[in-house]
């Protein structure tokens, strides 16, 4: 495991949802509140393109561009750089936008929302298939985060933030199936997750200021401090998988904490998988 180093200056109000596709030429993440994707380039500068009131998470599209979470739904572009084409509304009402997002091994997209005023309860995760058909898996959670598969893809590892731990599904004819708590956060607030090639979990600590790696077998293998508290998510990739790349946000804050906004990136042990795909 290497050292911790910034990699972007605090570009972002609320960063978020770090995904490594070689589609678009590398990172890509969101300013979330502030409706922009944001993407590394190779000479280190970064680019924004604006999408709309919210940007949600970002995943590669099978077939070329990217899906982009928005406000109160999703919207698609066919190339890695185009601006996306909303989709219908999931829902109308306003105190409500979506919030993360995920894919699974078949190509369909998990996206769940939260309520702006966090009332508990008040959000949902969706299931959006390949042929746009929307059904609800979870019918009441409060911040839906992070969501990725096992490498096999029996298992699913989700964060409801306010819970205050990681759930684990069993996945059985692709469906998530036993939702149970895989471990709780020590007081901190699991957010964003990804799932490395061996099983292993990597979770956003959001408040503590912490990345925090378990085995399948839900135990600490490695926690890493940050210089801030607002840790939203994280992901792997680079040129051998073991990148693992960190986004922040400053979201709320009070006290000054110049770093928060910014990227940071360490090397882990273990490579990522390919990121999982939207079939839509």
């Amino acid at each position: 495991m290497s050292t911790l180093e910034q990699i972007t200056a605090p570009l972002c109000y609320h960063g978020e949802g770090p995904v490594w596709s070689d589609t678009w030429g590398g990172l890509r993440w969101v300013d979330m509140l502030a409706g922009d994707l944001l993407t590394l380039r190779a000479d280190g500068t970064v680019d924004r393109l604006h999408v709309g009131e919210v940007a949600a998470f970002v995943r590669p599209r099978r077939g070329g561009g990217y899906v982009v979470g928005i406000e109160r739904g999703i919207a698609l572009a066919d190339g890695p750089d185009e601006a996306p084409t909303s989709r219908p509304e999931m829902w109308s009402d306003p105190g409500v936008r979506m919030n993360e997002g995920g894919c699974d091994p078949a190509g369909n997209l998990y996206a769940g929302s939260m309520p702006y005023d966090k009332t508990p309860g008040a959000a949902k995760l969706y299931r959006i298939t390949p042929a746009g058909d929307v059904s609800v898996v979870l019918p009441s959670v409060t911040t839906s985060n992070g969501i990725d598969f096992s490498p096999d893809g029996t298992r699913a590892y989700y964060n409801d933030t306010q819970t205050g731990g990681t759930d684990v599904f069993d996945v059985v004819d692709g469906e998530l199936t036993d939702r149970r708590l895989f471990h709780h956060g020590d007081g901190g607030r699991p957010d964003g997750l990804c799932v490395d090639s061996a099983g292993n979990i990597w979770v956003a600590m959001n408040r503590v200021g912490k990345v925090r790696l378990y085995s399948p077998e839900a135990e600490i293998l490695t926690e890493v401090d940050l210089p801030l508290r607002l840790v939203t998510a994280c992901t792997l990739g680079g040129a051998d998988g073991r990148d693992l790349y960190i986004t922040t946000s400053r979201d709320g804050l009070q006290d000054p904490e110049p770093e928060a906004g910014a990227v940071f990136r360490l090397r882990a042990d273990v490579p990522g998988k390919p990121v999982l795909t939207y079939a839509g």
